[in-house]
């Protein structure tokens, strides 16, 4: 049995309107029947458009917000069937790193108050002299002085408010970390520290990782499985190398396809993928397949009228998609010409052919009405500009001042 598992779990938060009674309207579908399993010691990493419910799905396996169905399994527990206080004691084995380290660390608690803080409320340690040597135990992991623990967290650098994130979440000894956009506000160089660590943590402590991004190749090199969202559900999940090898669900191709690749000559040859529209509104999702109205192979069934399940194709890589046998056999062609625009090299594909007459190779432009005085089928001369004329006074007056400049002053 997996030590994380989530089982179709939605997360929908009413929308309410009224006056004096307020009334609820409709849903906002956040996450819409996502289910996964992380194994011990396993890097599970999300990705997906900003609104796609990453986050959401994070936070709701922490229950900071309510499940409104589904089941969220931690070693064995039904954590979304918990009283709260029973659900208290397991936030000790489920630690989040927030996504702001500066707004998620309180700024009038220098660094020992923030990370005894939860320390004293779980019980670890005897008391604040075995919790101080502890925290600097810690502090010196993500690679902090013991002196930063009298400082206060404007003090710090973002690489460094991100680490006092991870150690406060370390402190508590938890199975499970769940990192939202761990690295996505700070420099690249800091980014390639923070994710050395989360490794060199993982593999010394056994952690288990849950990382929620946006940065394809920041999840790539960290992670084990990548599961893809869209819309609030999964649409691909495989291993890591399977997925960025071989991406089977249309969308996923587009997101690999916008990934830049370093060597010119691929990245001029190589076909992008555009996808045109914006992601529809949790508030109301297309029916069927959510990706249908974006989808570059969308077909006249099924895909508008049936939401696909998220099935096993072979070795471990599942996809949601109706048609992705016939994709990938190519008996299925892009259809949406107004969806998507294949771009190659310099070169775009129109969707529309022209039609040329007979020993002609290229369409004439469309014909201008003329204006008014103005002979129809013939292209006017330019006129030509008369040297402007300077009056003689002028010149005299001219010629007067360059004499007066050029003399020397008495």
């Amino acid at each position: 049995m997996s030590l994380l598992e989530l089982d179709g779990v939605k997360v929908h938060f009413p929308v309410k309107k009224g006056l004096f009674f307020d009334r609820t309207v409709g849903h906002v579908y956040a996450v819409d029947g996502v289910s996964l399993s992380i194994e011990a010691g396993q890097t599970y990493g999300l990705v997906g458009e900003s609104g796609c419910g990453k986050t959401t799905l994070g936070r709701a396996v922490l229950r900071l917000n309510d499940i409104t169905d589904g089941g969220v399994v931690f070693d064995g527990t039904d954590l979304a069937k918990l009283p709260s206080e029973e659900m208290r004691a397991f936030r000790r084995r489920l630690q989040m790193v927030f996504q702001d380290p500066l707004g998620s660390l309180n700024p009038r608690q220098n660094i020992e108050s923030i990370l005894s803080e939860g320390m004293a409320a779980h019980g670890i340690g005897k008391d604040q002299a075995e919790r101080r040597e502890k925290i600097k135990d810690i502090l010196a992991k993500v690679g902090l002085p013991s002196n930063a623990m009298s400082r206060y967290p404007h003090e710090f650098s973002g690489g460094q408010r991100q680490r006092i994130g991870i150690a406060r979440a370390l402190v508590l000894e938890p199975d499970v970390i769940i990192c939202d956009e761990p690295v996505s506000a700070l420099d690249v160089s800091v980014q390639a520290q923070v994710i050395n660590l989360l490794e060199e943590l993982q593999e010394s402590l056994g952690l288990t990782y849950l990382v929620i991004a946006h940065d394809l190749a920041v999840v790539r090199h960290i992670s084990d499985v990548i599961g893809v969202m869209y819309l609030g559900g999964l649409v691909e999940e495989a291993p890591s190398d399977a997925l960025y090898a071989g991406p089977r669900h249309p969308y996923t191709k587009a997101l690999m396809s916008a990934v830049p690749v370093p060597d010119p000559e691929v990245e001029d040859r190589r076909e992008r993928i555009l996808l045109h529209g914006d992601l529809p509104s949790p508030a109301n999702p297309p029916a069927g397949c959510r990706f249908h109205t974006r989808c570059p192979w969308v077909q006249e069934t099924k895909c508008a009228t049936e939401r696909p399940p998220l099935l096993d194709t072979g070795d471990g890589h599942k996809v949601a998609c109706h048609f992705t046998a016939e994709i990938e056999a190519g008996t299925v062609k892009q259809t949406l010409a107004t969806g998507i625009e294949a771009v190659t090299g310099t070169e775009t594909v129109a969707a529309e052919a022209v039609e040329v007459s007979e020993g002609e190779t290229t369409a004439e432009p469309a014909d201008v009405a003329p204006e008014k005085g103005e002979s129809p089928g013939k292209e006017e001369a330019p006129e030509k500009e008369e040297p402007a004329t300077v009056p003689a006074q002028a010149q005299s007056d001219a010629g007067k001042a360059d004499r007066s400049e050029g003399s020397p002053k008495a």
